[in-house]
């Protein structure tokens, strides 16, 4: 399909029906905060929360290496635990912003001072609360806690996770059950002298998604054993991403390139991704348009834009910019072309509109990315050039802008027509 066309039939079909469901599913945030507060005081026996099942567990970064670390069970439904952690379920159910913040809320956080060097350490609070890590479902627990929880939002306008809830102080934890550990950790866990990086590939490689391998990793559980550490929730989800990236960006290095330039799009959660495959050898960029009053751009009078690049042979520095988004974006697009085996300039465009309000977490930016290449067809053009000429009109800054911010950019000529559009350029 030209990309002419391809742009035509953007307001028909998927995004429209995920409109209308974010519409149908709008929620008010802090309603539902005193909902949870009314379910902990009907769920709590005293000072102890009982019978609860955690799906998950957190790992602070702050006053690192003695983080806070706890365990999330929520505070009420625990029949339904697995349905509040973070995974792929919540955008195949079209979950709003303020799903996700009623979802992460619903979780308290009992936690207590640890320090990340755990190295075999399996008793006490430590010990359950990587089980619950381990686990591929729900367990269930029993965590004593020291004093009334705290009912607030932790979210940070620069962090990459998801909101958490209420919070308390943990005094103890114990099992109810025994958990069920996959076989692939098991492995993982019983091989005293395997580096994490290829603790993760093998794991990814055996059917774990990112979400069950960050548990893994941020509860101490990869890695030589004389070395396993706790790792912050925030440094896993990265850390997981980037690793697998580069185990995809390995399998791609001679293999042929795309034989056309593609044009991929999606939208979930105010946020529209343009994902473009051009011909040649593998190159990567993250470009973000924040729009004025947008969660990461709450005052700005303008645009404020952002990007990440890197070349055929990588990057061997941390991202300046984009952050988590970068790994997260990439992970999607490489998923694809090693699916695919074949490789490409890898040009991702990311419009942050004002309906994105809230923080929801940087899973909503790789499940975007990955769910682009499963709505239809693409659009296709004559070059990567082309492309991006053709899709001004579908982005808020003009070309001159793109081209100060964008290596990949950089290189499309101007013709007089660009001149006319938005900016006065």
């Amino acid at each position: 399909m030209q990309l002419d066309e391809f742009i035509e039939t953007l307001d028909d079909g998927e995004r429209e029906r995920r409109r209308k469901l974010a519409e149908e599913k709008s929620y008010a945030i802090t309603e539902h905060l005193e909902d949870v507060e009314q379910s902990m005081d009907e769920t709590l026996q005293g000072d102890a929360l009982f019978g609860s099942t955690a799906p998950s567990v957190f790992v602070g970064r702050s006053s690192y290496p003695d983080v806070s670390a706890g365990v999330l069970a929520p505070v009420s439904e625990p029949d339904r635990a697995a349905a509040f952690e973070t995974g792929p379920h919540w955008y195949e159910r079209g979950y709003t912003i303020d799903d996700v913040f009623q979802s992460r809320t619903n979780l308290l956080n009992s936690s207590r001072r640890t320090n990340v060097h755990v190295a075999d350490e399996w008793d006490g609070f430590t010990g359950v609360q990587r089980e619950v890590a381990i686990a591929d479902r729900p367990v269930d627990v029993e965590v004593g806690l020291d004093g009334r929880p705290e009912v607030d939002m932790d979210v940070s306008f620069a962090d990459i996770s998801t909101p958490t809830g209420p919070r308390a102080t943990a005094e103890y934890a114990d099992l109810a059950e025994n958990p069920h550990v996959p076989k692939p950790v098991e492995y993982t866990l019983s091989d005293d002298d395997w580096k994490a990086e290829g603790a993760i590939t093998y794991l990814y490689n055996r059917g774990l998604d990112v979400y069950d391998i960050e548990n893994v990793l941020s509860a101490g559980a990869l890695g030589e054993a004389q070395n396993r550490k706790l790792v912050p929730t925030r440094w896993s989800i990265t850390a997981v991403d980037d690793t697998i990236c580069g185990f995809l960006r390995g399998q791609l290095y001679n293999r042929p390139s795309v034989d056309k330039t593609e044009v991929w799009y999606n939208e979930y959660l105010g946020n529209q991704f343009w994902v473009v495959l051009a011909p040649g050898d593998f190159e990567y960029e993250l470009v973000e348009l924040k729009a004025p009053g947008s969660v990461w751009n709450p005052s700005g009078r303008g645009y404020y834009v952002a990007s990440d690049y890197e070349g055929f042979e990588g990057r061997a520095e941390y991202v300046d910019e984009t952050a988590g988004a970068y790994f997260a974006a990439k992970l999607g697009a490489l998923e694809q072309l090693a699916d695919r085996g074949r490789q490409a300039k890898v040009l991702i465009v990311r419009h942050v509109t004002p309906d994105y309000w809230g923080p929801a977490g940087v899973w909503q930016v790789r499940e975007t990315v990955r769910n682009a290449f499963e709505e239809g067809d693409p659009g296709t053009a004559e070059s990567l050039h082309d492309a991006v000429r053709q899709l001004l009109d579908q982005w808020p800054v003009g070309l001159d802008t793109l081209r100060r911010n964008s290596e990949l950019v950089a290189g499309v000529q101007s013709s007089l027509a660009d001149y006319t559009r938005g900016e006065g350029l």
